[in-house]
């Protein structure tokens, strides 16, 4: 079959929606099918465009035997969240020609990944022309996260907003999502259940794995009996991640790693100058992620509170994958709490004291570390394994081309 691709992120971004979306991208196409990416150039979680693409110029690539066409972005250099909106719509805007013009190659099935909202008009149009049919996958709830987290204020903006959205959601043909929680709220949102579909992110349980040693000790110089705390994954403001920085003062005898980047990072690490138990890492090489990961005896996923039902941390897998104990801030009942349960320690957002205690907890407990990793192993080896979830991701995509067929008597396309 014919499968265009709407992603604003993809790869070779190798952190959050780049890197499922690359994958989703590379599994369809081994599996014999003509997929066509639509997206942008890689510039997440650093929010700088990287050395070997432009944020102005148009091009194409042929990666992984499929094609991908990347369209300009402005990507500020300060984020907030104004510039985010015009950041989004930006590429919405300069795509919309390229997708369009995919009428012409005449897709069976338009992808369409949200965020941002804003690529759906024109995979919407291009669907519709092509008489295709259409999924809209939401990875994070964009819309109510910014409200929520009070990124966006105004109240009539976010009314319009609303109205938009639901006015798009009707209109495709099945969409999808990555937790129950945010299945949930499609419900709320008027999607009913005959068009939803759950298509979890993933992650691959072979590469990612326990370890009982990591060379990064070495690498960083810490000792062998020293508890490592660590958080990787992108530092905006939407995680919160100043309770990790108080942690870190709190507990002196722990070493806290902070890897990766993003908006809030020169504003973390200003707050930790006097702190000598923090380290500050890049984004490491995907190649050496399980080597990485392994390096925690703790991972710690902070969120700021009401945004554990919105999006769903794709860092949370390789954590799982790695076999190691999670401390989270989550409500009770939401989904990362759910999840969390068995696996770790899930404490209130903004709870800086029980944050502190948890850790503090699992540090002094080996033995309940060791089971709560073992767990998240075997979690992992059973719900999120890559191949098995695209597999039934691709039974979905099969049966609606199935019943588009029977429904207009015609013959598979060749």
């Amino acid at each position: 079959m014919k499968i265009l691709i709407v992603s604003t992120n993809y790869s070779p971004e190798i952190t959050g929606i780049g890197k499922y979306s690359g994958e989703m991208a590379t599994w369809l196409a081994s599996e014999g099918n003509q997929v066509k990416v639509i997206c942008a150039p890689p510039y997440y979680p650093e929010w700088k465009i990287n050395e070997n693409y432009s944020s102005w110029k148009y091009s194409k690539e042929i990666r992984d035997n499929l094609s991908v066409i990347r369209c300009p972005i402005w990507v500020p250099e300060k984020v907030s969240g104004c510039k985010r909106i015009i950041h989004l719509a930006s590429f919405a805007i300069a795509s919309f020609p390229v997708v369009f013009k995919q009428i012409f190659w005449h897709p069976d099935i338009v992808i369409c990944i949200e965020p941002p909202i804003f690529n759906s008009v024109g995979a919407l149009m291009t669907t519709k022309l092509c008489n295709a049919k259409s999924i809209l996958h939401i990875q994070d709830f964009e819309i109510n996260a910014a409200f929520d987290l009070g990124i966006i204020k105004s109240k009539r903006l976010k009314k319009t907003i609303f109205r938009f959205e639901k006015f798009l959601l009707k209109r495709f043909t099945k969409v999808s999502s990555i937790s129950r929680s945010m299945m949930q709220l499609l419900n709320k949102k008027g999607v009913p259940a005959s068009k939803q579909v759950m298509f979890p992110n993933w992650v691959d349980t072979q590469f990612i794995s326990p370890r009982e040693y990591s060379t990064y000790r070495r690498r960083l110089s810490i000792d062998h009996d020293k508890v490592v705390a660590m958080y990787s994954g992108n530092m905006g403001e939407k995680q919160g991640l100043d309770i990790i920085i108080n942690a870190a003062r709190n507990l002196p005898d722990i070493t806290f790693v902070m890897c990766g980047s993003g908006s809030a990072l020169s504003r973390l690490k200003a707050a930790s100058t006097t702190l000598n138990n923090i380290i500050w890492l890049p984004l490491q090489p995907y190649e050496n992620l399980c080597d990485f990961l392994n390096l925690a005896d703790i991972h710690l996923l902070p969120q700021q509170a009401g945004a554990a039902d919105l999006v769903m941390p794709s860092k949370l897998t390789g954590m799982l994958s790695s076999g190691t104990a999670v401390v989270a801030t989550a409500d009770v009942g939401t989904e990362i709490h759910n999840v969390i349960k068995d696996k770790g320690l899930a404490v209130k957002p903004g709870n800086t004291s029980e944050f502190i205690s948890a850790i503090r907890h699992l540090a002094d407990n080996p033995d309940l570390r060791a089971t709560f990793g073992t767990n998240a192993r075997i979690y992992a080896e059973s719900f999120l394994n890559y191949e098995s979830i695209m597999k039934k991701f691709y039974v979905e995509l099969e049966a609606m081309l199935v019943k588009q067929r029977h429904t207009h008597n015609i013959a598979p396309k060749t």
